[in-house]
């Protein structure tokens, strides 16, 4: 059997392996799941009246905030999702299966594939379901075309992939599962910070840059614009270099951190 052929078999078995944890144990992938859609509901529903005032002016109705803030929860979700891969990565180093894997005849590369690719497809399902409840309590993206809508699907698994990466080096690097935890963190804290709640301009003159020179940022003001039609800019650029630069940086380190032998 071929290097390929073996690299692909394997990877497909870690792939079943981690989506039937996920079954087995969904109560992680629903706590992270329901941070965002709770979010969702709570700008709208408590703060919708208040907040449209400040994005479209007093002509503006709460419709106006929710097409504002669904690009931004969307990313949020991915990033509240791949907590979840770095806690089961490093449960996976502390408890003895890497281990056990190491002496296995199996690709090595293939147990860190099934993870990317389990958390990948998780996170497109929480974006799914997060993008119905948006739907169902009024987002709507009338003027997008089908290929805009492409583009944001691609831009979000890209997004998605990145992040996955960098939570697998966290999740490697982390003693246990709750370390894991706190040390992915940032995943959620960074759309906080970001234009996903209120523009930029609105924020005060010395935080501005702390929330446009990072990866949320344009990825959310390039999603806006997909979506919703408004001025992409140099935002579309911005969120493929982040995300290309965050996955290559998250590969070699999870591939350098993982390939390293045990002490």
């Amino acid at each position: 059997m071929s290097t390929l052929s073996l690299a692909l078999r394997d990877s497909s078995t870690m792939l079943r392996r981690n989506l039937l944890h996920a079954r087995r144990y969904p109560s992680l992938t629903l706590n992270l799941l329901l941070t965002p859609v709770m979010l969702l509901l709570l700008f709208v529903y408590v703060f919708g009246d208040v907040m449209s005032t400040g994005i479209g002016g007093h002509n503006a109705d709460r419709s106006d905030y929710i097409a504002y803030l669904v690009p931004g929860l969307l990313l949020m979700t991915i990033g509240s999702t791949t907590i979840g891969t770095a806690v089961s990565v490093s449960m996976d180093m502390t408890e003895g299966i890497i281990a056990r894997f190491r002496t296995m005849a199996i690709h090595r590369g293939s147990v860190l594939t099934g993870h990317v690719i389990g958390s990948v497809l998780q996170s497109v399902m929480s974006v799914v379901l997060v993008g119905a409840v948006a739907v169902a309590i009024g987002f709507r993206s009338t003027d997008a075309t089908a290929l805009e809508w492409l583009a944001a699907l691609g831009l979000l698994v890209l997004f998605t992939l990145a992040l996955t990466w960098i939570a697998v080096g966290m999740g490697l690097i982390s003693p246990n599962a709750e370390a894991a935890s706190n040390n992915a963190m940032p995943m959620i804290l960074l759309p906080l910070l970001s234009s996903a709640f209120v523009p930029i301009d609105a924020m005060p003159g010395w935080f501005q840059p702390i929330a446009e020179y990072q990866p949320f940022t344009p990825a959310i003001e390039t999603l806006r614009g997909l979506l919703l039609g408004t001025e992409i800019g140099h935002n579309g650029w911005l969120a493929i270099a982040w995300c290309l630069g965050l996955a290559v940086l998250g590969y070699v380190w999870s591939a350098s951190k993982f390939n390293r032998d045990p002490e």
